[in-house]
């Protein structure tokens, strides 16, 4: 990311100069190694991440945010990364962007889905942004900078991380102290040195991981033409954080021109994504169900063509609140790909549109059975049971799917409204906790626990429980500088 590394170099020259807060909190990196530790940035990466969700609108379609983490999880095993765990976000804009922050967060707008044609030019530029993690770019931008706090540089890097996610810019620039212009043209020559270096490297984890390379150049050209066809004076956010020039294309095609050829075959699952995203951005339910319609006859009968444009038909009618036909047009997708985790889901989500939770249950139990824990899956069992009348047995779902994947807010979220249907004070309190908590709202969440707290009468346990959850929070909140 061009403009987070540029922006927090630059700062980093001006604490580095004051010396301002140098003793409140440890120094990056030391004498010796002068880089930053992978532990110092997991826990920028973690503020960072927090400020992203507190501030930009993030999508909590199941079914979207699982195919992007299938795609980052399975694209990363061919990265060489220190990262264990991977933090995707999917922010909800039709602008195309996608960003990398450290300590394993990646960013991926929705509009990256409406610009790539393909799954293999939108696995492209998830490589790209894993590259730029995998060469640990931001800890080799700062790495000649001394004397800087942690909390100095969290704060730089939450605010461009929040500009390069499309969050408010006045809003984020206004927590950022000093001037860029001290480093601006080293560190502009600098960063598309690590541009090249993670088209590369982006390059290679794209083959390896099945992909096709010529997907790069191809994803390459397609932004370039798009931002010239609209004519506008200022290019997309991608454009901005990732400088195009002609010889990045050109090497582009070149390195693909030089890998073995082979043919590739289309993504079902990516082109139902790809729907889903179309319908979510209409301009109105109406418009979406004609031009899906349109697109529901094109193609061959089997082809991916034809049943992407059924996916999105079924999706554009439930949209429209036309729910019986949506479910049936789904129920054909569905029949033509029994075993697959997202037509599934699909099915279940319509059906559950269409108030009939009964068969949502039905067939998300198979899947369930053969894919226990799938998150959409889950997710929608859990709302399934909400809509059968069933809340204590689907916050016992959603418990149980939080301690696994305690860092999901949108978990939180439903599981505090289930708390709320089966009247349950206390559960509603600890789960709105560690709602706010992931927002980066650490008073609001220890508040929620103490209220919980008060609440639980003669349970010890649950006492002792909550009293060290609000410790561990509370020392949260004083190495984010809360």
């Amino acid at each position: 990311m061009r403009l987070v590394y540029t922006a927090v170099a630059a700062l980093a020259l001006v604490a580095g100069s004051s010396g301002a807060h140098t003793n409140e909190l440890p120094e990056l990196g030391d004498a010796s190694s002068a880089i930053v530790s992978p532990e110092a940035e997991r826990a920028l990466g973690q503020q960072a991440l927090r400020q992203i969700r507190a501030q930009v609108p993030t999508s909590d379609d199941p079914l979207l945010k699982y195919f992007t983490q299938v795609n980052i999880r399975g694209l990363a095993q061919y990265a060489d990364l220190n990262e264990t765990v991977l933090y995707p976000v999917l922010v909800d804009s039709p602008e195309i962007n996608a960003f990398a922050v450290p300590g394993g967060i990646i960013g991926i707008n929705l509009g990256l889905y409406l610009y790539a044609e393909d799954v293999h030019e939108y696995s492209s530029v998830v490589a790209h942004e894993l590259a730029h993690l995998s060469q640990r770019h931001f800890a080799r931008q700062v790495e000649k900078m001394q004397g800087m706090s942690l909390s100095v540089l969290a704060g730089v890097l939450a605010s461009v991380a929040i500009i390069a996610a499309g969050g408010d810019a006045d809003a984020a620039m206004a927590t950022m102290q000093g001037s860029q212009a001290l480093a601006q043209d080293s560190m502009l020559r600098y960063s598309r040195t690590r541009e090249q270096e993670a088209d590369r490297i982006g390059l290679n984890i794209l083959t390896e991981a099945g992909y096709d390379p010529r997907g790069v150049s191809r994803m390459f050209e397609r932004m370039q033409r798009a931002f010239r066809h609209t004519m506008s004076e200022r290019p997309p956010e991608f454009l901005l954080t990732h400088p195009l020039t002609e010889s990045r294309i050109s090497d582009a095609r070149d390195q693909a021109s030089r890998m073995a050829k082979g043919e590739y075959e289309p993504s079902a699952d990516y082109q139902f994504m790809r729907a889903r995203v179309r319908v979510h951005f209409a301009d109105t339910p109406k418009q979406a169900v004609v031009a899906a319609r349109a697109r529901a006859s094109e193609g061959e009968p089997d082809s991916v063509q034809r049943l992407a444009g059924i996916y999105e038909l079924a999706v554009a009618l439930a949209g429209a609140g036309e729910f019986d036909e949506a479910a049936d047009t789904m129920q054909v997708l569905h029949g033509r790909r029994p075993d697959s985790i997202l037509t599934t889901a699909s099915l279940a989500d319509v059906l559950l549109e269409a108030d009939r939770p009964q068969e949502a249950l039905e067939v998300l139990d198979r899947q369930l059975y053969l894919n226990p824990d799938n998150d959409p899956l889950t997710m929608l069992h859990a709302r399934a049971l909400n809509a059968k009348g069933d809340h204590d047995e689907a916050s016992r779902v959603l418990w149980r799917h939080a301690q696994k994947r305690p860092h999901d807010s949108d978990i939180w979220y439903l599981l505090a409204e289930t708390e709320v249907l089966a009247g349950s004070t206390v559960g509603i309190h600890r789960a709105r906790a560690e709602y706010f908590a992931l927002h980066g709202d650490y008073n609001g969440a220890v508040r929620h626990l103490e209220y919980a707290s008060g609440l639980v009468g003669d349970d010890e346990r649950l006492r002792a429980r909550l009293a060290q959850r609000i410790l561990d929070l509370r020392t949260e909140r004083e190495a984010a500088g809360g």
